[in-house]
Protein backbone atom coordinates (compact mmCIF):
# COMPACT_ATOMS: atom_id res chain seq x y z
CA UNK A 1 0.00 0.00 0.00
CA UNK A 2 1.41 3.40 -0.97
CA UNK A 3 2.31 5.83 1.78
CA UNK A 4 -0.17 8.65 2.32
CA UNK A 5 1.24 11.96 1.09
CA UNK A 6 1.86 14.67 3.65
CA UNK A 7 0.77 18.31 3.54
CA UNK A 8 2.21 21.11 5.70
CA UNK A 9 1.14 24.72 6.01
CA UNK A 10 0.60 27.43 8.57
CA UNK A 11 -0.52 30.97 9.26
CA UNK A 12 1.22 33.67 11.28
CA UNK A 13 -0.87 35.02 14.21
CA UNK A 14 -0.24 38.63 13.28
CA UNK A 15 -3.76 40.03 13.38
CA UNK A 16 -7.33 39.69 12.21
CA UNK A 17 -8.34 36.70 10.07
CA UNK A 18 -10.47 37.79 7.13
CA UNK A 19 -12.78 35.93 4.78
CA UNK A 20 -9.86 36.08 2.35
CA UNK A 21 -7.79 33.97 4.76
CA UNK A 22 -10.68 31.53 5.06
CA UNK A 23 -11.34 31.09 1.33
CA UNK A 24 -7.71 31.22 0.28
CA UNK A 25 -6.14 29.13 3.04
CA UNK A 26 -8.13 27.68 5.94
CA UNK A 27 -10.86 26.15 3.79
CA UNK A 28 -8.14 24.50 1.68
CA UNK A 29 -6.61 23.05 4.86
CA UNK A 30 -9.97 21.58 5.89
CA UNK A 31 -10.48 19.94 2.49
CA UNK A 32 -6.95 18.51 2.34
CA UNK A 33 -7.07 16.89 5.79
CA UNK A 34 -9.40 14.18 4.46
CA UNK A 35 -6.90 12.94 1.87
CA UNK A 36 -3.45 13.77 3.28
CA UNK A 37 -1.40 13.27 6.41
CA UNK A 38 -1.88 16.89 7.48
CA UNK A 39 0.31 19.12 9.65
CA UNK A 40 -0.96 22.65 10.27
CA UNK A 41 0.95 25.03 12.48
CA UNK A 42 0.55 28.47 13.92
CA UNK A 43 3.78 30.22 12.97
CA UNK A 44 4.23 32.27 16.13
CA UNK A 45 8.01 32.57 15.74
CA UNK A 46 7.40 34.30 12.41
CA UNK A 47 5.12 36.80 14.13
CA UNK A 48 8.00 38.28 16.12
CA UNK A 49 10.00 39.25 13.02
CA UNK A 50 8.17 42.55 13.60
CA UNK A 51 7.48 44.04 17.06
CA UNK A 52 4.62 42.39 18.99
CA UNK A 53 2.97 43.16 22.31
CA UNK A 54 3.28 39.93 24.36
CA UNK A 55 -0.33 39.76 25.57
CA UNK A 56 -1.68 40.50 22.11
CA UNK A 57 0.54 37.82 20.60
CA UNK A 58 -0.73 35.25 23.10
CA UNK A 59 -4.35 36.20 22.44
CA UNK A 60 -3.93 36.20 18.66
CA UNK A 61 -2.26 32.79 18.81
CA UNK A 62 -5.16 31.29 20.77
CA UNK A 63 -7.68 33.10 18.58
CA UNK A 64 -6.16 31.64 15.42
CA UNK A 65 -6.05 28.15 16.91
CA UNK A 66 -9.72 28.37 17.88
CA UNK A 67 -10.57 29.64 14.39
CA UNK A 68 -8.71 26.68 12.86
CA UNK A 69 -10.87 24.23 14.80
CA UNK A 70 -14.10 26.23 14.42
CA UNK A 71 -13.64 26.26 10.64
CA UNK A 72 -13.38 22.49 10.54
CA UNK A 73 -9.79 21.45 11.19
CA UNK A 74 -10.09 18.31 13.29
CA UNK A 75 -7.25 17.61 15.78
CA UNK A 76 -8.03 13.90 15.36
CA UNK A 77 -7.42 14.09 11.61
CA UNK A 78 -4.73 16.79 11.46
CA UNK A 79 -1.74 17.60 13.63
CA UNK A 80 -2.36 21.15 14.89
CA UNK A 81 0.56 22.71 16.72
CA UNK A 82 2.42 25.86 17.69
CA UNK A 83 5.74 26.39 15.92
CA UNK A 84 7.33 27.67 19.15
CA UNK A 85 6.51 24.42 20.99
CA UNK A 86 8.63 22.31 18.61
CA UNK A 87 12.31 23.29 19.22
CA UNK A 88 13.48 21.50 16.06
CA UNK A 89 12.17 24.43 13.99
CA UNK A 90 14.71 26.91 15.27
CA UNK A 91 17.51 24.32 15.32
CA UNK A 92 17.07 23.33 11.70
CA UNK A 93 16.31 26.95 10.82
CA UNK A 94 19.79 27.96 11.97
CA UNK A 95 21.41 25.09 10.08
CA UNK A 96 19.65 26.12 6.86
CA UNK A 97 20.55 29.78 7.42
CA UNK A 98 24.21 28.82 7.12
CA UNK A 99 23.69 27.50 3.57
CA UNK A 100 21.35 30.28 2.40
CA UNK A 101 22.94 33.13 0.44
CA UNK A 102 22.61 36.84 1.24
CA UNK A 103 21.54 37.59 -2.31
CA UNK A 104 18.64 35.13 -2.04
CA UNK A 105 17.35 36.84 1.10
CA UNK A 106 17.79 40.31 -0.34
CA UNK A 107 15.54 39.37 -3.26
CA UNK A 108 12.62 38.33 -1.04
CA UNK A 109 9.64 40.52 -1.96
CA UNK A 110 8.07 40.38 1.50
CA UNK A 111 11.30 41.64 3.10
CA UNK A 112 11.37 44.56 0.67
CA UNK A 113 7.73 45.42 1.37
CA UNK A 114 7.91 45.15 5.16
CA UNK A 115 11.20 47.03 5.43
CA UNK A 116 10.31 49.85 3.01
CA UNK A 117 10.62 53.28 4.59
CA UNK A 118 11.88 52.03 7.95
CA UNK A 119 15.06 53.43 9.50
CA UNK A 120 16.01 50.20 11.26
CA UNK A 121 15.07 46.62 10.47
CA UNK A 122 15.27 43.63 12.80
CA UNK A 123 17.57 40.86 11.58
CA UNK A 124 14.78 38.33 12.05
CA UNK A 125 12.77 39.88 9.23
CA UNK A 126 15.73 39.38 6.90
CA UNK A 127 16.63 35.80 7.85
CA UNK A 128 13.23 34.25 8.49
CA UNK A 129 12.93 32.52 5.05
CA UNK A 130 15.36 29.74 6.14
CA UNK A 131 13.18 29.22 9.23
CA UNK A 132 10.20 28.89 6.92
CA UNK A 133 12.17 26.35 4.91
CA UNK A 134 12.84 24.41 8.13
CA UNK A 135 9.11 24.51 8.96
CA UNK A 136 8.41 22.66 5.72
CA UNK A 137 11.40 20.35 5.45
CA UNK A 138 11.14 19.01 9.00
CA UNK A 139 7.95 17.15 8.08
CA UNK A 140 9.00 15.64 4.74
CA UNK A 141 6.06 17.53 3.27
CA UNK A 142 5.05 16.53 -0.24
CA UNK A 143 2.65 19.43 -0.70
CA UNK A 144 2.60 22.97 0.68
CA UNK A 145 -0.55 25.06 0.14
CA UNK A 146 0.62 28.56 -0.74
CA UNK A 147 -0.81 31.76 -2.11
CA UNK A 148 0.86 34.01 -4.64
CA UNK A 149 2.56 36.01 -1.89
CA UNK A 150 4.39 32.92 -0.55
CA UNK A 151 5.43 31.24 -3.80
CA UNK A 152 8.84 32.94 -3.71
CA UNK A 153 9.52 31.51 -0.25
CA UNK A 154 8.54 28.03 -1.41
CA UNK A 155 10.98 28.29 -4.30
CA UNK A 156 13.73 29.26 -1.85
CA UNK A 157 12.80 26.22 0.28
CA UNK A 158 13.14 23.98 -2.75
CA UNK A 159 16.51 25.55 -3.64
CA UNK A 160 17.84 25.14 -0.08
CA UNK A 161 16.60 21.53 0.13
CA UNK A 162 18.32 20.65 -3.15
CA UNK A 163 21.51 22.44 -2.06
CA UNK A 164 21.60 20.52 1.23
CA UNK A 165 20.88 17.21 -0.52
CA UNK A 166 23.60 17.82 -3.11
CA UNK A 167 26.18 18.85 -0.52
CA UNK A 168 25.47 16.34 2.27
CA UNK A 169 23.51 13.53 0.62
CA UNK A 170 19.81 12.87 0.22
CA UNK A 171 18.13 14.18 3.37
CA UNK A 172 15.03 16.23 2.60
CA UNK A 173 11.91 15.71 0.53
CA UNK A 174 11.76 18.57 -2.01
CA UNK A 175 8.18 19.88 -1.66
CA UNK A 176 5.72 20.86 -4.34
CA UNK A 177 3.42 23.85 -4.10
CA UNK A 178 -0.32 23.36 -3.86
CA UNK A 179 -1.75 26.53 -5.29
CA UNK A 180 -5.21 27.64 -4.29
CA UNK A 181 -8.06 27.49 -6.75
CA UNK A 182 -8.81 30.25 -9.20
CA UNK A 183 -11.12 32.76 -7.54
CA UNK A 184 -9.68 32.17 -4.06
CA UNK A 185 -8.07 35.61 -4.04
CA UNK A 186 -10.60 37.84 -2.29
CA UNK A 187 -10.16 41.54 -2.97
CA UNK A 188 -10.89 44.66 -0.92
CA UNK A 189 -14.55 45.68 -0.61
CA UNK A 190 -13.54 49.27 -1.29
CA UNK A 191 -10.93 48.79 -4.02
CA UNK A 192 -11.02 45.60 -6.04
CA UNK A 193 -7.55 46.26 -7.43
CA UNK A 194 -6.11 45.39 -3.99
CA UNK A 195 -6.16 42.12 -2.08
CA UNK A 196 -8.42 42.11 0.99
CA UNK A 197 -6.08 42.81 3.90
CA UNK A 198 -6.42 42.87 7.67
CA UNK A 199 -3.95 45.79 7.69
CA UNK A 200 -6.18 48.02 5.54
CA UNK A 201 -6.74 51.26 7.49
CA UNK A 202 -10.38 51.23 6.38
CA UNK A 203 -12.20 48.52 8.38
CA UNK A 204 -14.98 48.60 5.79
CA UNK A 205 -12.58 47.14 3.23
CA UNK A 206 -12.43 43.70 4.83
CA UNK A 207 -14.66 41.23 6.66
CA UNK A 208 -13.22 39.56 9.73
CA UNK A 209 -14.15 35.96 10.44
CA UNK A 210 -15.36 37.21 13.82
CA UNK A 211 -17.41 40.20 12.59
CA UNK A 212 -20.95 40.17 13.96
CA UNK A 213 -23.70 39.43 11.39
CA UNK A 214 -24.99 43.03 11.35
CA UNK A 215 -21.47 44.34 10.82
CA UNK A 216 -21.09 42.00 7.84
CA UNK A 217 -24.40 43.20 6.40
CA UNK A 218 -23.33 46.84 6.72
CA UNK A 219 -19.94 46.24 5.13
CA UNK A 220 -21.42 44.43 2.15
CA UNK A 221 -24.15 47.07 1.84
CA UNK A 222 -21.48 49.78 1.67
CA UNK A 223 -19.11 47.81 -0.59
CA UNK A 224 -17.98 49.64 -3.71
CA UNK A 225 -19.83 48.82 -6.93
CA UNK A 226 -19.31 49.73 -10.56
CA UNK A 227 -21.38 52.10 -12.65
CA UNK A 228 -24.57 50.63 -14.02
CA UNK A 229 -26.85 48.04 -12.42
CA UNK A 230 -25.86 44.81 -14.18
CA UNK A 231 -24.69 41.88 -12.02
CA UNK A 232 -22.12 40.53 -14.44
CA UNK A 233 -18.68 39.00 -13.90
CA UNK A 234 -16.01 40.90 -15.81
CA UNK A 235 -12.78 41.61 -13.96
CA UNK A 236 -11.68 44.18 -16.56
CA UNK A 237 -14.73 46.41 -16.79
CA UNK A 238 -16.62 45.53 -13.57
CA UNK A 239 -13.96 44.65 -10.99
CA UNK A 240 -15.97 45.65 -7.89
CA UNK A 241 -19.09 43.65 -8.74
CA UNK A 242 -16.94 40.77 -10.00
CA UNK A 243 -15.29 40.61 -6.58
CA UNK A 244 -18.68 40.44 -4.85
CA UNK A 245 -19.81 37.72 -7.27
CA UNK A 246 -16.70 35.67 -6.45
CA UNK A 247 -17.28 36.14 -2.71
CA UNK A 248 -20.93 35.08 -3.16
CA UNK A 249 -19.83 32.03 -5.15
CA UNK A 250 -17.29 31.05 -2.48
CA UNK A 251 -19.84 31.22 0.34
CA UNK A 252 -22.97 29.97 -1.45
CA UNK A 253 -21.59 27.22 -3.67
CA UNK A 254 -23.34 28.77 -6.67
CA UNK A 255 -21.37 29.10 -9.90
CA UNK A 256 -20.66 32.51 -11.39
CA UNK A 257 -23.02 31.74 -14.27
CA UNK A 258 -25.80 30.78 -11.85
CA UNK A 259 -25.34 34.05 -9.95
CA UNK A 260 -25.43 36.13 -13.13
CA UNK A 261 -28.64 34.39 -14.24
CA UNK A 262 -30.30 34.75 -10.82
CA UNK A 263 -29.83 38.53 -10.66
CA UNK A 264 -30.35 39.39 -14.30
CA UNK A 265 -32.22 42.70 -14.45
CA UNK A 266 -32.43 43.07 -10.65
CA UNK A 267 -29.67 45.57 -9.90
CA UNK A 268 -27.30 45.59 -6.96
CA UNK A 269 -29.67 45.89 -3.98
CA UNK A 270 -31.05 42.35 -3.81
CA UNK A 271 -27.71 40.95 -4.91
CA UNK A 272 -25.77 42.63 -2.09
CA UNK A 273 -28.34 41.52 0.47
CA UNK A 274 -27.94 37.90 -0.59
CA UNK A 275 -24.13 38.15 -0.65
CA UNK A 276 -24.22 39.28 2.99
CA UNK A 277 -26.61 36.49 4.02
CA UNK A 278 -24.45 33.85 2.33
CA UNK A 279 -21.43 35.02 4.33
CA UNK A 280 -23.42 35.22 7.58
CA UNK A 281 -24.80 31.73 6.95
CA UNK A 282 -21.29 30.28 6.94
CA UNK A 283 -19.68 32.46 9.61
CA UNK A 284 -22.40 32.57 12.28
CA UNK A 285 -22.22 28.86 13.24
CA UNK A 286 -18.43 29.00 12.98
CA UNK A 287 -18.38 31.95 15.38
CA UNK A 288 -20.50 30.06 17.91
CA UNK A 289 -18.14 27.09 17.74
CA UNK A 290 -15.21 29.50 18.14
CA UNK A 291 -16.71 30.92 21.34
CA UNK A 292 -17.38 27.42 22.68
CA UNK A 293 -13.75 26.40 22.06
CA UNK A 294 -12.35 29.50 23.75
CA UNK A 295 -14.61 28.98 26.77
CA UNK A 296 -13.91 25.25 27.08
CA UNK A 297 -10.16 25.48 27.71
CA UNK A 298 -9.51 22.62 25.26
CA UNK A 299 -6.88 24.61 23.34
CA UNK A 300 -4.17 23.69 25.85
CA UNK A 301 -4.84 19.99 25.27
CA UNK A 302 -4.78 20.50 21.49
CA UNK A 303 -1.45 22.36 21.75
CA UNK A 304 0.11 19.69 23.97
CA UNK A 305 -0.98 16.74 21.85
CA UNK A 306 -0.11 18.56 18.62
CA UNK A 307 3.38 19.44 19.84
CA UNK A 308 4.01 15.83 20.84
CA UNK A 309 2.96 14.48 17.45
CA UNK A 310 4.82 17.19 15.51
CA UNK A 311 7.98 16.78 17.61
CA UNK A 312 8.11 13.03 16.98
CA UNK A 313 8.35 13.66 13.23
CA UNK A 314 10.46 16.82 13.38
CA UNK A 315 13.08 15.39 15.76
CA UNK A 316 13.72 12.41 13.50
CA UNK A 317 14.30 14.72 10.51
CA UNK A 318 16.50 17.04 12.56
CA UNK A 319 18.72 14.17 13.75
CA UNK A 320 19.06 12.95 10.18
CA UNK A 321 20.12 16.42 9.00
CA UNK A 322 22.50 16.96 11.92
CA UNK A 323 24.17 13.62 11.28
CA UNK A 324 24.62 14.42 7.58
CA UNK A 325 26.05 17.85 8.42
CA UNK A 326 28.63 16.36 10.77
CA UNK A 327 27.30 17.09 14.24
CA UNK A 328 27.95 14.65 17.09
CA UNK A 329 24.61 13.22 18.16
CA UNK A 330 23.80 12.31 21.78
Amino acid sequence: MSKQKRVLSGITPSGIMTIGNYVGAIRQFVNLQNDYDSFYMIADFHAVTVPQEPEKLRDRTETLAAIYVACGLDPKKSTLFLQSQVPAHTQLGWMLTTITYMGELERMTQFKEKSAGKESIGTGLFVYPPLMAADILLYDADLVPVGDDQSQHLELTRDVANRFNNRFGETFVVPQGYFTEVGARIMSLQDASKKMSKSDPNPGAFISLLDEPDVIRKKIGRAATDSGREVRHDRETKPEVSNLIEIFSAFSGLSIKEIEARYEGQGYGAFKKDVAEAIVGVLEPMQQKYRDIRDSGELRTIFKEGAEKASAVAEATLRRAMDKMGFVLP
